[in-house]
């Protein structure tokens, strides 16, 4: 015993001693998670000033007779009697002028034109959760279909995977300029999006192959035990940044792609984008996101979201919505016409048009027309200046980017459309676009009118 006791001691010095060093720390990993970033460089620009025109500022406000005024890429005022030593110009009297319209759900890009198997690459149909795809690495620049949307005053637009799987992957915010990569037309700083999928559209795919889900509660399996998963990769990546915060030397995460997405979603920095027609489905995703902790973002297609309208406003939810598009599937059959003017008349509302299609793209104005006509139709008293929001403030508010575009106010981008006429009529044709107050689309100026390699020698 006595010949033992000197040897523990010495132990015992030794632990202490090795406890008060500093662990000897390898480099720090750390997840990148902008790995693809924007090239975006705003195009030839000047100051310029539209004159006497009807002013749509996407925040509620039409101004009779005023002027916008472009500076530096900004707005810089919207107001009546502007003027600016050596601007261009543009006496716009009898047009009308908007904010740059702004579809949050478009394939562009992923299911270009001409359609054409070989270019279809918009949904990854190989398992029901993919998050780790992201559209970008889907997208080409040329398809002609950005240049006709941007004819019909598309300034911004998310371009999102398809709607087979429950977790389809991640969307993409672009600008719609002209651009031969994808990295060139990536809006700088706009958050990615998540897409999601409700209902028939997985169920019935990967049913069909006697895989999980066949069933709705398959459905919501599937999501729960994807962001348990997600969960513990989070938990686990967290403990190794915090015991190496404190010095030591831990084994960082095996990388998952797919988890890396939905950590992101956990952490804020990721937006869902919920591809859900029926109320209770939506309500169910809802609290899926309470769950696990992050929110439920915005709801496309959603025809029936005027039964939950005040739950949808309640949880900060948008709804991305068409017009007049329904019934070509049972879970697409109960809706109404006065759909998006019933969830935009609750309190804390925001409603949204989408166009999910290359055609109607091309002229959202005139689908939100629709919409108006109808709610008017039956009761409500919707007006332009109101309206405008539904594609431009509420729009840009889905996407994580309202703070930057969306609306005519001082500081924010100069994505500005001159139409020929009052937008929400039949005859509207936007006349000129400017994105960061660069004009990217003329109808008089052949000059301004893009074309995609691909068309180049069609008639």
């Amino acid at each position: 015993m006595a010949k033992v006791m000197p040897s523990l001691v010495a132990v015992a010095l030794s632990t202490v001693i090795v406890g008060c060093s500093p662990a000897q720390q390898d480099p720090k990993i750390t997840i990148n998670t902008n790995p693809y970033p924007s090239t975006y460089q705003i195009l030839p620009n000047s100051t310029t000033l539209l004159k006497n025109a009807i002013v749509l500022t996407g925040t509620g406000e039409r101004i009779d007779d005023a002027d916008v005024l472009i500076k530096d890429g900004k707005i810089s005022a919207v107001g009546q009697q502007l003027s600016a030593a050596g601007a261009v110009v543009i006496d716009a009297k009898g047009k009308w002028i908007t904010p740059g319209i702004i579809d949050v759900h478009s394939h562009l890009g992923v299911y270009p034109s001409p359609n054409a198997e070989s270019h279809n690459d918009g949904n990854e149909m190989t398992n029901p959760v993919t998050a780790e795809v992201w559209a970008e690495h889907s997208v080409w620049p040329q398809d002609p279909g950005f240049n006709r949307a941007r004819e019909g005053g598309i300034t911004t637009l998310q371009i999102l995977p398809g709607s087979a799987n429950l977790i389809g992957g991640r969307g993409v915010t672009l600008k719609n300029v002209p651009a031969t990569t994808m990295q060139a037309m990536k809006f700088p700083a706009a958050p990615y999006g998540l897409k999601m999928a409700c209902g028939e559209n997985p169920k019935s795919l990967y049913g069909s192959r006697n895989e999980l889900p066949m069933t709705r509660m398959g459905n919501m399996a599937g999501y729960r035990t994807a962001f348990i998963q997600a969960t513990e990769y989070k938990r686990a990546w967290d403990k190794y940044d915090a015991d190496y915060a404190a010095g030591k030397n831990p084994v960082a995460p095996e990388r998952d792609l797919m988890k890396d997405t939905l950590k992101g979603v956990l952490e804020g920095d990721i937006l869902i984008h919920n591809h859900c027609y029926k109320a209770e489905e939506m309500a169910m995703m809802i609290d899926l996101g309470k769950e696990f902790g992050y929110h439920a973002g915005t709801f496309h297609h959603a025809v029936e979201a005027y039964k939950i309208a005040d739950l949808l406003a309640e949880n900060g939810n948008c709804a991305a919505m068409w017009p007049d598009w329904w019934g070509f599937k049972l879970e697409a059959y109960d809706m109404v016409l006065e759909n998006v003017a019933m969830v935009d008349a609750v309190k804390n509302s925001c409603a949204v048009v989408h166009s999910d299609s290359g055609v109607t793209i091309q002229r959202l104005n005139q689908e939100t027309a629709k919409i108006m006509h109808n709610a008017n139709a039956n009761g409500f008293n919707l007006k332009a200046e109101h309206v405008i929001g539904w594609i431009t403030a509420n729009a840009a508010k889905s996407l994580g980017i309202s703070d930057k575009t969306g609306s005519l106010e001082k500081g924010k981008n100069a994505d500005v459309v001159l139409w020929n006429t009052n937008p929400f009529s039949v005859y509207a044709q936007a006349e000129q676009v400017f994105i960061d107050g660069a004009k990217v689309y003329d109808r008089q100026d052949p000059a301004y009118q893009a074309q995609s390699d691909f068309m180049l020698g069609q008639e």
